[in-house]
């Protein structure tokens, strides 16, 4: 008995490394991704939102460069600088921070596909990634026209900012960055004068790490992970919540803590009614780089900008969590369709966050 409890003590351990090696390997290749991104479109970002003139203008630009960048955090700081240096006014800047929520969903809808070759952890991870970016747009649906007619973002964020002008700069610690961002920039910089290379290297990563990372989780007794997370990790909507709220502040990414739930609900681990609320929480988490941004800046109209994203995120959040069931059946519905037809999320992904915004940017100059 001894001689066989051994060997299958070794066998965990030994699968419980490689569960952390691919999980690191999976961030690795979302931060490859974003750092590759941001090298090709920073300064293509920064030019496009010159091109602002009116809110619509302002809405489709933060979905462009947002999914140009693969960062909601590059965007609205560069919105609050741009605001903070008389570039952009707030009634401009509102809608590209609404934009940006939008496009900051694409890389989890990159990470599900995947998971494309296997029907059932397609469909479960392609509903744990769209939902995002339904509530995100169903969020823009409702309270971007209040806002165009009343201003109730602008008007509660100019109010609150008053509170914080002039306490001067902060700075969080990002654990992930220490251990991620070394190793990423290393291998971007083998290639400085071709950052599409590393983005390639990133999907092969990202393929790699998400084909064993379903196999590893089963293989580490599957029920045993899932009693977990729904006892303790995801217990109630509002700890979830809580959970992406916090997580994200910290790793100050929610294409990260996003992205990370998605193999989890692929392989069975989390259902989409548990995921919902942790993605409404890393929607208030990610303002965090924003306000770290118009703090160090003592910009009464940078803070307002960054309360703007906090407030439209909360807003959503009071609007949507009520009426989870829109979006959840929404995103079952999309999961369902592009399994018997795996061009739709392909063809949404192009045509939702950067062929119909592209083309509407040039129409609009």
């Amino acid at each position: 008995m001894l001689k066989q409890h051994i060997p299958s003590k070794l066998n965990s351990l030994l699968k419980t490394l490689a569960l952390l090696g691919l999980v690191y390997i999976f961030l690795l290749s979302i931060t490859l991704i974003g750092s590759s991104f941001k090298l090709m479109g920073k300064e293509t970002a920064e030019s496009i939102m010159h091109l602002v003139s009116n809110p619509v203008m302002g809405l489709v630009v933060g979905i462009f460069t947002t999914s140009l960048v693969q960062s909601s955090s590059l965007t609205t700081s560069l919105v609050v600088s741009m605001v903070a240096g008389h570039v952009l006014t707030i009634d401009l800047a509102i809608p590209i921070i609404m934009g940006a929520n939008i496009g900051t969903s694409v890389t989890n809808l990159i990470v599900s596909i995947g998971h494309i070759r296997r029907s059932e952890e397609f469909e479960r991870a392609l509903g744990a990634s769209i939902v995002h970016d339904f509530f995100n747009v169903l969020s823009v649906a409702v309270i971007f026209p209040l806002q165009l007619i009343f201003n109730i973002i602008g008007v509660s964020a100019r109010a609150a900012s008053g509170l914080f002008v002039n306490i001067g700069g902060l700075k969080f610690v990002n654990p992930l960055n220490t251990i991620l961002k070394p190793v990423a920039e290393a291998i971007r910089d083998l290639f400085p004068n071709h950052p599409w290379i590393g983005i390639i290297i990133a999907f092969i990563l990202l393929f790699v790490a998400l084909r064993y990372l379903v196999v590893v989780m089963k293989s580490l007794v599957l029920k045993k992970i899932e009693s977990f997370f729904d006892q303790y990790i995801f217990k109630t909507a509002f700890r979830a919540l809580l959970l992406g709220m916090f997580f994200t502040a910290l790793v100050q990414s929610s294409s990260i803590t996003t992205s990370l739930v998605v193999p989890l609900a692929a392989a069975g681990v989390l259902s989409l009614k548990k995921i919902f609320p942790y993605d409404l929480g890393a929607n208030v988490g990610t303002t965090i780089t924003a306000f770290l941004a118009s703090l160090a800046t003592s910009n009464a109209d940078a803070v307002t900008i960054a309360f703007s994203h906090l407030l439209f995120n909360v807003l959503g959040i009071l609007i949507w969590l009520p009426l989870k069931n829109v979006p959840i059946t929404m995103a079952t519905v999309f999961a369902r369709w592009s399994v018997r037809h795996r061009w739709i999320p392909i063809a949404y992904i192009l045509f939702v966050f950067f062929l119909i915004p592209l083309l509407l940017i040039l129409l609009m100059r």
